[in-house]
């Protein structure tokens, strides 16, 4: 017999909750996301911005963690410069004149300066457009952060700070880097206000 709404509904909430306790218990990814969230609220003190990126479901959380860093998440303060590598006409042109590997490390070098951060959103650790933008940012004097999974992949060694989310299906991954991007939103108002 399948399983019914509610088995799914269950088996779907506990294995979350199993994952985000086993994340909360690793000392290694806590100190990591902590030392990101630092390096975020360094980078707005200096007066520099953040660039954000990630392949389908990933690039629509870098979008929002933008959104809430240009608006406001949950306190009234400045709005922060935060662009999300989303702009289609950039995608499409940048993927067909050389290929979808440089559609975000063309940005990165366009607009990416010293003291700006670069957070890419990884599932796999292994998307080869993260992996070119995080080697743009770095020729260009800027800290990367990675949020990874299913082991970091070629970006953990790769990204200045590496937060590795645990995990085996790309949904549950997301969903602790979406917990954590909103974490460190959280930390940048508590510093701006």
């Amino acid at each position: 017999m399948p399983p019914t709404a509610g088995d799914i509904l269950r088996n779907a909430l506990a294995d979350a909750q199993s994952l985000l306790a086993t994340f909360v218990a690793d000392d290694a990814a806590m100190r990591a996301a902590e030392a990101a969230g630092g390096a975020l609220t360094a980078c707005y003190d200096g007066g520099c911005k953040a660039m954000i990126c990630g392949n389908g479901g990933s690039l629509c959380d870098a979008a929002h963690f933008a959104e809430e860093l240009t608006g406001r998440f949950r306190a009234d303060r400045r709005p922060l410069p935060a662009i999300a590598l989303t702009e289609p006409g950039h995608l499409t042109c940048t993927a067909n004149d050389y290929g979808f590997e440089h559609v975000f490390s063309r940005s990165v070098e366009a607009l990416g300066g010293a003291g700006d951060v670069l957070i890419v959103l990884s599932t796999s650790g292994n998307s080869l457009n993260c992996v070119r933008a995080c080697e743009a940012a770095k020729a260009k004097g800027m800290t990367t952060i990675g949020l990874l999974g299913k082991g970091g992949g070629r970006l953990r060694d790769l990204c200045d700070v590496a937060i590795v989310a645990p995990g085996q299906t790309s949904d549950r991954i997301q969903e602790l880097h979406m917990l954590v991007l909103h974490i460190w939103v959280e930390m940048i108002e508590a510093a701006q206000t």
